[in-house]
């Protein structure tokens, strides 16, 4: 089974291509959705995470991800040691996951894929570009965001000039091109390398 990276920078719209993937049958594992659900159900990472910010980090069980959101996203470093504990958790959770599909392959969508080093344990990598304004644009509209914490974000990430030169399949989802095509373009390739 081949294993497909998904990334993109925020609001470049790799959800948008997962669907579309899903729709295929190919199974999607969302990194993001699946890391904010073992900081509230793995032990051993909670407890991490409680020594490195604290046990009222997490109120009533849960992780107050607004809170901690505030925290990482202002210091580079404390980023750096929850990415630590966060993302060999997720490979794990991966892991397990891959052995439970039969399929030719699957795509693990994850918003840092090059920056965390996850591109060398995968077969390829798919990245989705946009342009910035369009990106921001689009963020805008979801609750609580503003063009500072969007542009602050975005900072963080890969500008789309290095995605352009290191992924191995591009998606134009600027909204002058239609993305059906590109990703079936992509799928064929994929089960050609597979073949």
């Amino acid at each position: 089974m081949k294993k497909i990276g998904l990334t993109g920078g925020i609001g470049s719209g790799k959800s948008t291509i997962a669907e579309v993937f899903k729709i295929l049958n190919i199974p999607v594992y969302n990194s993001d959705d699946r890391a904010k659900a073992l900081m509230n159900e793995n032990a051993e990472l909670i407890d991490k995470i409680s020594k490195i910010f604290g046990v009222n980090i997490y109120q009533n069980g849960e992780l107050n991800r607004a809170e901690l959101g505030a925290i990482v996203f202002k210091s580079p470093d404390l980023l750096q040691q929850l990415n630590t504990v966060v993302h060999p958790a997720v490979g794990a959770d991966f892991n397990s996951w891959c052995a439970s599909q039969n399929t030719q392959y699957v795509i693990k969508e994850a918003a840092i894929i090059y920056e965390t080093g996850i591109n060398k344990m995968l077969d390829g990598v798919i990245a989705v570009i946009a342009p910035d304004e369009l990106r921001i644009k689009r963020v805008l509209k979801r609750p609580g965001m503003t063009e500072e914490l969007i542009k602050d974000r975005m900072s963080r990430q890969l500008p789309t000039e290095t995605l352009l030169d290191k992924a191995n399949w591009l998606i134009n989802n600027d909204e002058t091109v239609l993305v059906i095509p590109q990703v079936l373009k992509v799928h064929e390739e994929i089960l050609n390398l597979i073949q």
